[in-house]
């Protein structure tokens, strides 16, 4: 299996990251005109139809995909843009969302007795430092609440993602597929408790071409190409040689939220963004590193 992605294979894997980075740009506009719980019920409804008819069911117990489809359907992204609504501004999201990765940690600890190592928690001794920076400086990028919500939506990511890796090996593609159906009922449920039918159906009916083109990208462009072409690059090359751009989703979240919609970056938010993606950075890249200079350094000296 070859290591290093050939530039057109590093172009698909770069334009993976600009559609998911530049997603929560795209939610924050869509949010602010149609509600919340009902935008993620009809990313999820289109996420499944029709491509239902054409990716193959993974082999996996029904109550895995029910139970994947509802955490990371009502829960990850239904509180997420609930919290994108009017409580955390898009960058900030983008950035503190990736905490799911050492929620997704201690969750293998809690249930399998994973033992937690060294770098693990240094990662996670900086990432927390960024988000106290965050909690610091709540106030118009982000209230006490939205941080709040968004790192509950992180949570249930990472329930998710334990939920992924207790069915084996399998294609994303159709698991999120398959999986999306059962997001749809619990996120029409809550829209009628939350929103209430009548704010649905102007939501609906006053759906102008923006947000039409705001549910076809997140159904069609984030969630069909971006987990086909990962599962693609994935079944490929190395997982260390693919996952490491992952650390770009923030990157170009923060960056297309400054550009966009004039979110500022202020020092604070900057050194935030340092710690957690310094964290992200060791937890991700630590393992590899590790494997390959410690040989050299065991080596008797001639």
């Amino acid at each position: 299996m070859k290591t290093t992605l050939p530039p057109l294979h590093l172009f698909l894997a770069l334009a993976v990251m600009v559609v998911w980075g530049t997603n929560f740009v795209i939610i924050h506009f869509a949010v602010q005109h149609m509600p919340p719980l009902l935008m993620a019920a009809l990313r999820f409804s289109f996420a499944a139809f029709p491509a239902l008819l054409f990716v193959k069911r993974p082999k996996v117990p029904w109550r895995h995909l029910a139970a994947y489809g509802v955490f990371i359907g009502a829960g990850q992204f239904g509180i997420l843009f609930i919290a994108m609504k009017d409580q955390i501004a898009p960058g900030l999201v983008s950035l503190v969302v990736q905490s799911q990765v050492f929620f997704t940690i201690g969750l293998s600890m809690a249930l399998t007795h994973e033992k937690v190592r060294g770098f693990q928690v240094a990662a996670l001794g900086l990432a927390v430092a960024g988000l106290g920076v965050i909690l610091a400086h709540t106030g118009a990028d982000a209230t006490a609440l939205g941080l709040g919500l968004t790192l509950l939506a992180a949570l249930c990511w990472a329930i998710g993602n334990t939920i992924a890796r207790a069915s084996g090996p399998v294609n994303m593609l159709g698991y999120v597929v398959w999986s999306s159906p059962f997001a749809v009922p619990p996120l029409i449920v809550l829209s009628l408790v939350f929103d209430g039918w009548p704010a649905m159906l102007h939501g609906l009916t006053h759906a102008g071409a923006a947000i039409r083109a705001a549910v076809l990208w997140q159904s069609a462009g984030n969630t069909l190409f971006g987990y086909a072409a990962w599962a693609w690059l994935l079944a490929r090359y190395p997982t260390a040689s693919v996952t490491p751009l992952a650390l770009l989703v923030p990157v170009v979240g923060m960056a297309t939220a400054a550009v966009v919609v004039g979110e500022p970056l202020q020092a604070w938010k900057l050194a935030a963004a340092s710690l957690v993606m310094s964290g992200l950075a060791i937890n991700t890249l630590w393992p590899a590193i590790y494997r390959r200079f410690t040989p050299a350094l065991r080596t008797p000296a001639a």
